[in-house]
């Protein structure tokens, strides 16, 4: 008897465990999962936002990063001297942007002009209204005395320096910059146009003039 007894209640598990398992399997065939409608309007809708995301992030890094950078390049000019054979450029940069930049690199004609033959004057107190001028002399022998017979603006006591490196240029100054023998200009050059293009870290400004006799 305790024999049968122990056999009948194994059994009686048995078949309540069944009936569990099959009441699941039911209740599993029985739940509706979505459609595949809805399922590709929900994908539709993520990448709908998260390209809106990723497209106002883009928008903000420009705006915050490179728009508020602006130089303000004007007074352009190359000359050549006839007569003594030598060649300069001058122009006035303002930095009409909300921060400081660095200027890394000129170029005439495409070619990148040494540091050494690179002369500057900034403030930020003197508007430039008036053109510019070409020196009288090879840039090297221009003293206070006569850079000012050429340029009205340099106060007393300051003149053009020759620069050593890589310029800056704080955010609301100006900075006139004459280079010696830019590029490999020769007399033939007279009257074509040659463009000019400032480098800072972030962006470059591109001008053109046309190549003037000195005299």
């Amino acid at each position: 008897m305790t024999y049968k007894a122990s056999y009948f209640s194994s059994s009686i598990i048995v078949v309540t465990k069944l009936d569990l398992v099959i009441k699941y399997m039911r209740l599993l065939k029985n739940e509706k999962g979505l459609s595949v409608v809805v399922t590709t309007l929900i994908i539709l809708v993520v990448s709908v936002l998260l390209a809106t995301v990723v497209t106002f992030y883009a928008i903000n890094v420009t705006t915050t990063r490179v728009q508020e950078e602006s130089l303000h390049l004007t007074k352009q000019h190359i000359w050549y001297n006839t007569t003594e054979g030598w060649a300069e450029a001058a122009l006035v940069i303002l930095n009409t942007g909300g921060r400081d930049v660095v200027i890394d690199k000129i170029q005439v004609r495409g070619q990148e002009c040494p540091w050494s033959n690179v002369y500057y004057w900034r403030t930020n107190t003197v508007t430039i209204s008036a053109d510019l001028n070409v020196t009288q002399d090879k840039i090297p022998n221009m003293d206070e005395t006569r850079w000012r017979t050429i340029f009205t603006y340099l106060p007393s006591g300051e003149s053009f320096q020759q620069t050593a490196t890589d310029l800056t240029l704080k955010s609301g100054w100006t900075v006139v910059i004459y280079i010696m023998n830019p590029d490999s200009i020769a007399l033939n050059d007279v009257g074509l146009p040659v463009g000019i293009t400032v480098f800072t870290s972030n962006a470059q400004y591109y001008v053109e003039t046309n190549i003037a006799a000195a005299q």
